[in-house]
């Protein structure tokens, strides 16, 4: 019996095309998230290659999975973590990477205070981001260092917007407590008045 070699790649095609637009979707994100823990854009692309090549060889089981993009953000942290361990990095460079850019940034916005002082306080922060819990951690990453909205962040994470929230205000406490700042009502946090 013969078979039309176009029907018996269809489904494999479609499969393709489903991943092809999962990743097209997402791959932004997760080169920008990749690069805060790397510390280069030549490392993220590596990382999200293998998590990308992961989740397509067996992505007919990913599909079957409660929530895809929670299953391949947990895929895409599982990478990170192997390069990391595969360069010798104890943890993520986020302090470095994230802290150097939002620095910048703010240095080209104000141009008046004192640049090193401003380097200082970015790294310190992003220090203090890097020693949070897991969650909050993600959380916090995804939220305010990458400004991802807070149903994406439900998404990625499997978990609800309230939890996102919650888990944003315990980080912000954390963080509030180890930078001895206090946290105004809006969230913004500013330095502690000396006593």
């Amino acid at each position: 019996m013969h078979v039309d070699p176009q029907i018996s790649d269809r489904p494999r095609r479609r499969l393709e095309l489903t991943f092809d637009a999962f990743d097209t979707h997402h791959h932004t994100l997760w080169l920008r998230y990749a690069h805060t823990q790397v510390g280069s854009g030549a490392a993220a692309e590596q990382v999200v290659d293998a998590a990308c090549a992961r989740l397509l060889e067996d992505w007919q089981h990913v599909l079957s999975r409660e929530s895809v993009p929670q299953y391949a953000w947990a895929v895409l942290k599982e990478e990170v973590a192997r390069w990391l361990g595969e360069h010798s990095c104890p943890e993520p460079v986020l302090a470095g990477t994230a802290a150097f850019h939002s620095a910048i940034g703010k240095l080209l916005l104000s141009g008046t205070r004192d640049q090193f002082e401003v380097l200082e306080e970015e790294i310190g922060l992003y220090a203090a981001i890097s020693r949070l819990p897991e969650r909050q951690y993600d959380v916090v990453v995804l939220r305010h260092v990458l400004r991802v909205p807070d149903e994406e962040v439900a998404e990625y994470m499997g978990i609800d917007v309230a939890t996102v929230r919650s888990q944003a205000r315990h980080a912000r406490r954390r963080l509030a407590k180890a930078l001895d700042l206090w946290e105004i009502e809006t969230g913004e946090m500013n330095r502690a008045p000396h006593r």
